[in-house]
């Protein structure tokens, strides 16, 4: 009996040791996490799909980073008509786990800076600040830009690829409606959420920069899964740098 398996030809398969195991575990954690890091609220089915993992599977993991408070769930906003069922459930990062992979630093010291610039200069002291923040910003992602042409799509694209230089991780997509600009991180969500005067300052930057009017949909400063800036199809060229709007469609 013992030489069984050699005269059948199969040998058993080999049992990983429990180091090599949780090891694999936490690869394809971080796996999962820089996904939601990049795309923001995405579905169980997204991330398996995007891995090779089976349904079976990537729940353990989700419920694993649930338990650990890394992910939480909620249900997919639908927006339009619904159909019968209930909506699916999207995860996203929690904002401990954003922190682990680098997104905020110094945010304790950068609000009580721009409080008290708020408390000794007022707003439009605020304002300026966020203004000087995101002007070398621009002035390196017009750089990176100066060979996009004039066309506000083909320019969305290529301001996609510098943000994401800059550590954005940007992209750029065609709608029906005309363009969609998605930024996937923020360095200042956290600050960003008590002074709204910084995400201003960066859709007025993104403004400038696409050659056109753009509007704001989402942030993560306001607890979306990613910053949405919509690019209408036939908008009229920007004259300043105050044509920014911003719209929230999730509330």
């Amino acid at each position: 009996m013992k030489n069984a398996a050699g005269v059948s030809g199969h040998q058993p398969a080999p049992v990983p040791a429990a180091g090599q195991s949780a090891a694999s575990d936490l690869s394809t954690r971080d796996r999962v996490t820089q996904l939601l890091l990049e795309r923001g609220a995405t579905t169980a089915a997204q991330l398996g799909d995007a891995l090779g993992l089976s349904p079976a599977a990537i729940r353990r993991h989700l419920d694993a980073m649930l338990a650990e408070g890394d992910v939480v769930a909620r249900e997919q906003a639908v927006r339009g008509h619904r159909g019968r069922g209930r909506p699916a459930k999207v995860f996203l990062l929690t904002d401990e786990a954003r922190v682990r992979c680098g997104t905020h630093h110094y945010d304790n010291m950068a609000t009580a800076a721009l409080r008290w610039i708020a408390s000794n200069g007022g707003s439009e002291a605020v304002e300026a600040f966020a203004a000087d923040q995101v002007a070398a910003l621009e002035a390196r992602c017009r750089a990176a830009m100066e060979d996009a042409g004039d066309d506000p799509l083909a320019r969305a694209e290529a301001l996609a690829g510098a943000l994401t230089a800059e550590g954005y991780a940007a992209n750029a997509s065609t709608i029906a409606s005309g363009g969609q600009l998605c930024q996937h991180h923020c360095p200042v969500a956290h600050v960003a959420a008590e002074f709204p005067q910084l995400c201003e300052a960066e859709t007025a930057v993104i403004s400038r920069l696409v050659g056109t009017h753009v509007q704001r949909l989402a942030t993560i400063a306001h607890g979306d899964g990613v910053c949405t800036t919509h690019i209408p199809a036939q908008p009229g060229r920007v004259q300043s740098g105050k044509t920014v709007t911003t719209v929230r469609t999730d509330r």
